[in-house]
């Protein structure tokens, strides 16, 4: 990061330019991907960039889209799933995958609320989160293997962002109960509308999808139901054990929802479900 500009030498928060800054600071946290010097970094514009986290996962399901399409060129679909979701965990940095197995390790090893915290903090891996994250991922490569291929694309396209847009929901509803962490400069209060604008990056996708016809509207209402379920179950354990959320959680509901998004769009049941 280069060094931190005047803030009162930006452009307001309702500029182009702003916003462009905004979107690449999201960029930034939560990919490896190189963003231009010139952006520069201010700590109040991490709090403001939550808006375009789903924007962020148009990028990642892109570039895992990406990866399938060429892979499954040369190898078998299985194959090209494995590569894909690799793909997605260098990209990120395994940064969801990571808070998803310190929430296992936490809530499954910690009996108090100070002690899960405690033990969400540790870097090193549990029993629960090492069952987690392996149970998770062939989860989602099981899944997503059963899909045809013009339904996978579509699929990632669509839970990528939309998975993020739920753990956004935690920034914008519930409380962060850490006095310090990675995630407390971005877990601010966040407005009404920056979260209506977060909202439509993770609707646009779905819209697309149903319009081109990638996927019947009754598998993507039962991904997005499936999807939503699982975030709503997580926030509830999370205020009933942690009091509120952490950077862990944001990274395990967004994982959580995403497999649950490919696990309703996969389901059938016969007079409903089309392909």
């Amino acid at each position: 990061m280069t060094d931190r500009p005047d803030p009162a030498a930006t452009p307001g928060r309702s500029g182009i330019l702003h916003q462009v800054r905004l979107f690449f600071i999201a960029l930034q946290f939560f990919t490896r991907l190189p963003i231009p010097r010139a952006v520069g970094f201010h700590p109040d514009w991490l709090q403001q960039s939550t808006r375009y986290f789903p924007a962020v996962g148009w990028i990642v399901a892109w570039a895992t889209a990406l990866v399938y399409v060429l892979a499954v060129q040369f190898w078998p679909q299985a194959v090209a799933v494995v590569l894909s979701t690799a793909a997605g965990i260098w990209l990120t940095g395994a940064f969801h995958e990571d808070g998803f197995a310190d929430v296992c390790d936490g809530l499954g090893g910690g009996a108090t609320r100070e002690r899960a915290l405690e033990i969400m903090r540790d870097s090193r891996l549990g029993a629960y989160g090492v069952i987690g994250i392996v149970l998770l991922l062939a989860t989602k490569i099981v899944s997503l293997n059963a899909m045809l291929p013009w339904q996978l694309l579509a699929a990632l396209g669509m839970a990528h962002p939309l998975s993020r847009w739920l753990a956004t929901c935690l920034i914008w509803r519930l409380q962060y109960v850490r006095q310090e962490g990675r995630a407390k400069p971005m877990a601010q209060h966040m407005r009404t509308g920056e979260f209506m604008l977060a909202t439509c990056f993770a609707v646009v996708p779905v819209a697309l999808c149903i319009f081109l016809g990638l996927m019947s509207w009754q598998r993507i209402v039962a991904g997005v139901a499936c999807a939503a379920l699982a975030a709503a179950w997580l926030a509830r354990v999370f205020v009933r054990r942690l009091g509120g959320y952490t950077g862990d959680c944001l990274g395990a509901v967004q994982q959580l929802s995403e497999a649950a998004f490919y696990l309703g769009a996969l389901a059938s049941a016969p007079g409903f479900m089309e392909n």
